[in-house]
């Protein structure tokens, strides 16, 4: 491998890192915050007008700051991934330029109403208005996954002087990798975005801030988040069956498999040794529940990765531990849910110290879940950039290896400052808590004396 090429491929998983970082809360909040909205114009009830502008605020300023990193992520089509451009842009720009013309111009013309009209439109127009934003925010996801979907599993195209273009939209836009990548980052987002609102919540519990408020605030997260986090293994079962048809390398590196087996069994503990094309250790074997895993019959049959050309497997080691890590945290989100349930069904929650700490602690373990679940996605696709069809060494740049290290060096600061922004902004206003309540209409005498 190229170093101009290593380090394109660096400094593109960098940026999307740090662009997911926005993402998946942007996508898991804005529904919230349009709950509470929905709730407020409802029934006028003063409560559910502070929440919606407390989370709201805290939406907003991640909102923001996301759009930039997206923006400054499609750049590098052009400049590391020219030769990807030049073969794929047919096909790749389709999707790209109606997330843009149709998602972004939605959500940011209703979130531009919801923020200058607070106090100019009526409450079921601002209760509409973040719906908008959440519909924009999930057509921007559904767009954006169906251009990477052609990536992972190549449809409605034909190959026309050396380069790939769309001959059938339709077998595009209804590519079964997509939806179910779809459906799974998307839900992985509620995650994100129930957690962010549980944990804060929970710091305030810990200290009596505003009880009523927060423990409501956490109803609605638990509730979001119940729901996701029991969807979430049923999806990526789905997804993982799904991609053991298209993409045999990406699902045998799942759990290391490197001979092809009916049956297979499942190993609890597993340590890969990929220069041995082995296990080093498999202990705790779950008979058939490999196969069923990815077959969905415990008689199927996995592709192993020795029936695989070595060139064309992904780094399984990479793979296998990053999923891993998110099947083990989908885990215990579904667990530490439940237990919150049954807590605030018995009305135990806000005096529950252990559990809140925990859920305060918890806060960041989405976002690794979901980056890991990224990794396992863009990882098990390699060596193609284009499965079956482009190699990701044919897609870079014809670049200096200077330029690359100084674009590096550029995004790293960019994104880490406005990274340090996000973290800074968020901390300051999620301690701080909502702002007070203030009646309407009320007469102030002015001092005469």
């Amino acid at each position: 491998m190229s170093e101009v090429l290593l380090l394109s491929r660096i400094q593109f998983a960098i940026t999307v890192l740090y662009h997911f970082l926005f993402v998946p809360l942007t996508i898991g909040l804005v529904i919230l915050v349009a709950v509470m909205e929905t709730r407020y114009a409802k029934t006028l009830n003063p409560m559910y007008r502070r929440m919606a502008d407390f989370w709201g605020k805290l939406f907003t300023i991640n909102f923001v700051l996301g759009i930039v990193t997206g923006i400054t992520m499609e750049f590098q089509f052009g400049t590391n991934w020219a030769e990807y451009s030049k073969y794929m842009g047919d096909i790749f720009g389709s999707p790209l330029a109606i997330e843009a013309l149709v998602a972004f111009f939605l959500e940011s013309t209703f979130i531009g109403i919801w923020i200058f009209g607070k106090d100019k439109i009526s409450p079921k127009l601002r209760a509409a208005s973040m719906w908008m934003v959440a519909l924009g925010t999930n057509i921007s996801a559904l767009w954006i996954i169906t251009a990477n979907g052609f990536m992972q599993n190549p449809v409605g195209y034909v190959i026309r002087n050396g380069r790939a273009e769309l001959n059938d939209f339709t077998a595009l836009i209804t590519n079964p990798y997509a939806w179910h990548m779809f459906t799974h980052t998307v839900v992985g987002s509620y995650i994100v975005g129930s957690f962010f609102v549980m944990a804060i919540s929970a710091y305030h519990l810990l200290r009596k801030n505003e009880v009523p408020f927060f423990k409501k605030s956490f109803k609605f997260a638990l509730i979001m988040a119940v729901i996701a986090t029991t969807a979430t293994p049923l999806l990526g079962h789905e997804s993982g069956t799904y991609a053991a048809e298209v993409q045999p390398a990406k699902a045998a590196a799942f759990e290391a498999v490197w001979e092809s087996e009916k049956g297979a069994p499942f190993h609890l503990i597993q340590i890969p040794d990929p220069a041995n094309e082995t296990n080093k250790v498999e202990l705790i074997s779950i008979p058939k529940i490999g196969s069923f895993m990815y077959t969905n019959s415990f008689d199927g049959e996995i592709t192993g990765l020795k029936d695989i050309p070595a060139d064309e497997r992904p780094n399984v080691s990479l793979v296998f531990y990053s999923f891993r890590l998110m099947v083990a945290l989908g885990i215990y989100f579904m667990i530490i849910t439940w237990i919150g349930a049954y807590l605030f069904k018995k009305g135990k929650l806000e005096n529950s110290k252990r559990y809140l700490k925990i859920m305060f602690y918890s806060m960041l373990l989405p976002y690794v879940a979901i980056n890991a679940g990224w990794t396992v996605a863009e990882v098990g696709r390699q060596p193609w950039v284009v499965y079956g069809l482009m190699k990701t060494e044919e897609a870079v740049s014809p670049i200096a290896l200077s330029q690359v290290i100084f674009s590096i060096g550029g995004l790293v600061l960019f994104y880490t400052i406005l990274i340090i922004a996000d973290v800074y902004l968020l901390k300051k206003y999620a301690k701080k808590g909502p702002a007070p309540l203030v009646k309407k209409h009320e007469e102030v005498m002015p001092n005469v004396s």
